[in-house]
């Protein structure tokens, strides 16, 4: 099966006839209101949503297109497992390659030869050029301390200006006129690359913004596909068949013919604005910060364009599901070159990036390392913060399997390791340098070291100390503490106190984070701390040069005065949202 939308509108057309997609017909302000909206229906794994009639804009707001499972599925044509699970298994059939493994490869092949895109020279993306006019658009303002309107879901299309090899990525482009917006490239992202080499030569990069299209180029654009592979090509592998791509008209770049908007312009050498403040995946906002500036030299569109648009937040939110997808197509490939990797996992609740499981078979002593060290020196892997190594039969996408393991194999003298500088998500605030902070590996594969099972139960710790809030004690001996204030004072006192020997982890969180909800729980911890300012241990010392680690281990991950605040909508917002709520949904919900 594969994906049958040669367009944008033809799978909301889709969507709305197997009711997967609800029209909100009453004007609604894109500045915050449609977040606020949208926010609930998510969390209410709810529809993705038209919105007719955005204050002050002349087009339809699409969002929450890829907001659950299901959709991506349909998106798709089939899970996004499945996929996965087909590349590596036709890898390995032409490795070497034989006429029986062609044959039995020959469905992905044929798949494989729609890569190439498709020239045309009509494109219903170019039925209407236009001067550009952002403020036409219903762009975005997501959360109150934003530092302006974004667009959120623009697909950025760039060649290499040596190699000519395309990008297409997604990045947020703050709206700072009519004809102007910032271009948030982080590094180790392929537009940036392309932007680097255009400004080493001193010549702007071209640059075509695409919004909309087909759902299979939505989602390759999301992708970390290895550098310098293509994303519209595989998009073509995702569909079948290839994406058609029309000359823009402004500048020498073919774009997707289907699209629904195309900004095309150029990003200047040298030119630099302050960009953000923006409420961003982390739930956190991110500061603001210089960054390129991109140029609107024209607008091309459908007569009857729909602008589509994401919000990112805490969790969860319509990331989560497309994080999943793109781990479970692109993650089997890391068998190819770790073939002791039987699965991992970047937990969606953490921001991905904060916390992967990994379940590999030890086939060497110190195997595990190798792979680890072997993971973070692979693509965006390179940005995890903190590695669970388990055995192969244990479950890694579950947090409680990894916590269960820790309590039986790991003993922080011999499994921790802590690398103090290393490389960062460009959003992670916790060590207060920009794109670097330290790494934390922590290794249960081993032998059982523990023969008793974990507690399931332990003193309050309220009367030992009472700045702790409250408690929850975790499985594997994982208690957590809400804690307002000297929450590092606390845990130094805590990690030696002979009440909480049954404990082999402490952690603090702060008052935001709720404690019976899992997905709270991991977003307030693996976002806020990071592993060499904020872990304490029992005994800590070093022999030689050579850092130990014993007995108790403390992670402070309360929220600490430098980081960006929180995320939260206005109580202005929130009561209009209620009080409108029926006008939304007058049909009584979605």
């Amino acid at each position: 099966m594969e994906s049958r939308f040669e367009d944008l509108q033809a799978f909301v057309a889709f969507l709305e006839r197997h009711g997967h997609l609800v029209r909100v017909r009453v004007a609604v302000d894109p500045v915050l209101e449609i977040t606020e909206i949208v926010q609930r229906v998510i969390r209410e794994n709810g529809p993705a949503l038209l919105f007719e009639r955005p204050k002050g804009a002349a087009f339809p707001l699409l969002i929450n297109l890829f907001g659950t499972a299901e959709r991506v599925q349909l998106a798709l044509g089939r899970p996004p497992a499945e996929i996965g699970q087909q590349l590596v298994r036709v890898l390995e059939q032409l490795n070497p390659p034989t006429l029986r493994g062609l044959w039995r490869s020959r469905a992905l092949l044929w798949r494989a030869l729609h890569m190439r895109p498709k020239r045309v020279w009509r494109a219903p993306v170019q039925e209407v050029l236009e001067e550009p006019d952002l403020e036409k658009l219903p762009i975005l303002k997501c959360w109150p301390e934003d530092g302006g309107r974004f667009i959120t879901f623009g697909l950025v299309l760039t060649e290499h200006p040596k190699t000519h090899r395309r990008n297409l990525g997604l990045y947020r482009l703050h709206v700072f006129g009519r004809d102007r917006t910032g271009m948030h490239w982080q590094s180790l992202k392929g537009g940036r690359a392309h932007y680097d080499e255009a400004e080493r030569e001193g010549r702007p990069l071209l640059a075509a913004v695409v919004l909309g299209g087909d759902p299979a180029l939505m989602l390759s654009a999301l992708l970390p596909l290895p550098e310098d592979f293509d994303e519209i090509a595989f998009a073509g592998f995702l569909r079948g068949r290839p994406v058609p791509m029309v000359r823009a008209r402004t500048i020498p770049l073919l774009v997707p013919a289907h699209a629904e908007f195309i900004l095309e312009g150029i990003v200047p050498p040298y030119e630099r604005q302050m960009e953000g403040p923006f409420g961003d995946h982390f739930g956190h906002y991110s500061d603001a910060a210089e960054f390129p500036v991109f140029c609107i030299h024209r607008i091309t569109r459908r007569r009857k364009a729909l602008y589509p648009a994401a919000v990112v937040g805490k969790p969860p939110q319509e990331d989560k599901y497309l994080g999943i997808a793109a781990t479970e197509m692109i993650g089997p490939l890391v068998r190819l070159t770790n073939p002791n990797v039987v699965d991992l996992w970047a937990f969606p609740e953490a921001g991905f990036h904060n916390l992967l499981g990994v379940a590999l078979r030890e086939r060497h002593p110190k195997e595990a390392l190798k792979t680890a060290f072997a993971l973070l020196g692979l693509g965006q892997l390179a940005l995890t913060k903190v590695m669970v190594l388990v055995r192969e039969d244990v479950n890694c996408r579950s947090f409680r399997a990894l916590l269960r393991e820790l309590w039986f194999r790991f003993d922080p003298e011999q499994h921790l390791l802590l690398l103090p500088t290393a490389p960062l998500d460009t959003l992670d605030f916790t060590s207060f340098i920009p794109h670097v902070g330290s790494k934390l590996i922590l290794d249960a594969t081993g032998e059982r070291l523990e023969p008793n099972p974990p507690p399931h139960d332990v003193a309050d710790p309220r009367a030992l100390d009472r700045r702790i809030l409250a408690s929850r004690l975790l499985e594997g001996g994982m208690l957590v503490l809400t804690i307002e204030r000297e929450a590092r004072a606390v845990l130094a006192d805590l990690v030696r106190a002979p009440a909480l020997s049954p404990i082999k982890f402490l952690v603090a969180v702060s008052p935001d984070v709720r404690l019976d909800d899992e997905e709270s729980l991991l977003w307030g911890i693996f976002t806020r701390f990071d592993p060499a300012r904020d872990m304490l241990c029992e005994d800590m010392r070093l022999v030689g040069a050579r850092p130990v680690y014993r007995g108790r281990v403390a992670l402070d991950a309360t929220w600490k005065e430098g980081y960006p605040r929180p995320l939260e909508m206005s109580e202005e917002i929130v009561r209009l949202v209620d009080r409108r709520w029926s006008e939304y949904f007058p049909k009584g919900g979605f």
